[in-house]
């Protein structure tokens, strides 16, 4: 019975299953929709479990087909080992030009063993078509603006986290392969299952110099014992991660399939190796963060981003390190704190962070080349927390033990069992899993993929949501007329995050009156005080720093000629609009 159970709880958090299931029930007649829920979902995925690269490729393939009207499948550019880095581009495309809307950048697994983000993702393209035309909120976002999901930006590492021995934390990085040790070859000392478990988990060996003793209330576990402690138990010592010296120069798995650090490698306060550990050769060596570049360097209309990692709880944004300070300035981090303690009550359990401050010091991160080279409004969420184990915020040191006991059933964790190690002789290897600790346990998963999409969701709500909100004529004699118009954007973030404008990184906005011969033109300061500054150089075409959040800009312009006047506004990230 106990091992039907195991088995049973096994199902739920497997990793890598490329299948989605199957309904039981065959019709809309046979289930009650709970709240939050698609009405009736063309495309069936399980969401409590992890998908390989391939399988997430194939569930993308399943949203595209069956939704032609929302969903266009691109492939970005290819990884190191040759797949192709899927993107997803959703929106309604019988409404306005896609690529000409509001658009917000979605992506995770940039570090292979921190999978949710995939997960995330796919259930961000698929809850947003499945609810279109049903719910309103998500309608207006589709009409509005357009998602640019790519679930995995690493897929080959992905797949080696998933299929191959590894712990929690490896890979990190992707799959080109360097001489970490530096003997002159490569990759050639890695990480070995030498129990078959699937994980690299523990070794220890019975010492009697060993300063380690099994919990005697608790056989998984291993207590430190001090120099004044007296214990007539057996002693271990403790060996290390599950594995053997491959290479026969005395240290044990130190040369493993990439070991450098993809969110390392962007192109804004990047540093070399030697001072930003994990940093490749240049800004942008890995093909895949090239690929997502050159992708977010041809569409200016990104006005929001938002990766996601694992683990900690956190909700973070920049700068990643104290030298960049000066470039978050008070105007834009007043919109990065609305959202990100928005964020703090979606997530519970997750903290609103600053990354240099809260964290540590990152140089040539995803996160400050999209806000520091762009004027992306950019978060990075970390997944998953202990808090979620018994959702408090006061866990005790046993607690992963505990839930892994009476919430998983033992399956998390692989009982210590003896091996004989060709070095070490006989040891006992053992301990948790690699799908446990970071990665969130199965039935915990949707909540965890839809809370952190509602987040990406409010973000995006906040991109430039611009109306030509008023237009008055008043006529001033002599064939002559005035036009006043007012622009108004509806959402919180302006046109041009402040970087933006420091740097001059996006063309200024533009709006043209046509329809009509154009004898003047100019900004209005303050219409009460009839306070305003000509445009003296083609005031047909009026020229805009930025539109404000929250916020309107007035316009008028002297005029002649007995037609109809058309305003058009174009912003690179608030759209195109026409009265």
């Amino acid at each position: 019975m106990k091992r039907y159970i195991s088995n049973l709880f096994a199902g739920l958090i497997m990793v890598g299953l490329t299948l989605p299931a199957t309904s039981f029930a065959q019709n809309a007649d046979e289930v009650f929709r709970a709240a939050g829920s698609p009405h009736n979902p063309k495309v069936d995925i399980a969401f409590n479990r992890y998908y390989t690269a391939e399988g997430l490729a194939e569930i993308s393939k399943k949203i595209a087909a069956a939704h032609p009207d929302l969903v266009r499948r691109v492939s970005i550019g290819k990884s190191y080992e040759g797949r192709d880095i899927w993107m997803l581009q959703v929106t309604n495309y019988k409404k306005g030009v896609a690529d000409r809307k509001p658009g917000f950048y979605v992506d995770g697994n940039i570090h292979s063993n921190e999978i949710q983000g995939a997960e995330i993702s796919i259930y961000t393209a698929w809850y947003l078509t499945e609810n279109f035309g049903d719910v309103d909120y998500i309608t207006d976002m589709l009409d509005n603006r357009i998602f640019y999901i790519v679930p995995t930006i690493n897929p080959d590492a992905r797949n080696n986290y998933m299929k191959e021995a590894n712990t929690g934390s490896s890979p990190r990085s992707g799959m080109m392969p360097l001489d970490d040790d530096r003997d002159g070859l490569v990759d050639e000392d890695g990480l070995d299952d030498l129990d078959g478990d699937g994980s690299v988990t523990s070794m220890r060996r019975k010492s009697e110099y060993g300063d380690f003793i099994v919990d005697p209330l608790d056989p998984r576990k291993m207590l430190q014992i001090g120099p004044d402690d007296i214990t007539t138990a057996q002693r271990y010592e403790m060996l290390g991660s599950e594995g053997i010296d491959n290479d026969g120069d005395g240290r044990v798995n130190e040369d493993r399939p990439g070991v450098y650090d993809p969110n390392r490698d962007w192109a804004w306060k990047w540093q070399p190796d030697y001072i930003q550990r994990g940093a490749l050769k240049y800004p942008f060596s890995a093909p895949e963060n090239r690929a997502v570049a050159d992708f977010v360097l041809a569409h200016p209309n990104i006005a929001g981003a938002q990766s996601f990692h694992n683990s900690g709880g956190m909700i973070l944004r920049g700068p990643g390190a104290e030298e960049d300070l000066a470039t978050y300035n008070r105007a834009d981090l007043r919109i990065y704190d609305a959202i990100g303690m928005k964020g703090q009550k979606m997530l519970p359990g997750y903290r609103y962070l600053t990354v240099y401050k809260d964290l540590y010091s990152v140089f040539g991160g995803e996160l400050d080349w999209f806000y520091g080279s762009r004027g992306i409004y950019t978060f990075t969420n970390e997944i998953f927390s202990s808090f979620a184990y018994y959702k408090s915020n006061n866990p005790d040191r046993n607690q992963s033990y505990d839930f892994d006991q009476e919430l998983l059933a033992g399956d998390a964790f692989t009982p210590w069992a003896t091996y004989n190690h060709p070095t070490y002789g006989e040891v006992e290897i053992g301990g948790f899993k690699k799908n446990f600790g970071r990665a969130t346990p199965g039935f915990m998963l949707e909540e965890e993929l839809h809370r952190n999409m509602a987040f990406a969701l409010y973000h995006a709500h906040h991109m430039p949501l611009l109306s030509i909100d008023k237009v008055t004529e008043k006529d001033l004699g002599g064939g002559l007329r005035e036009i006043t118009v007012v622009i108004k954007n509806d959402r919180m973030m302006p046109t041009h995050a402040s970087q933006d404008l420091k740097y001059k990184i996006e063309r200024p906005d533009f709006v043209t009156i046509s329809g009509v011969d154009v004898q003047a033109g100019m900004i209005v300061q303050d219409l009460d005080l009839n306070l305003s500054t000509e445009q003296k150089v083609d005031p047909a075409k009026m020229v805009l720093e930025s539109i404000p959040g929250n916020g309107i800009v007035t316009l008028r312009w002297i005029v002649s000629g007995k037609g109809k006047a058309k305003i058009t506004v174009d912003s690179a990230k608030g759209g195109v609009i026409t009265n």
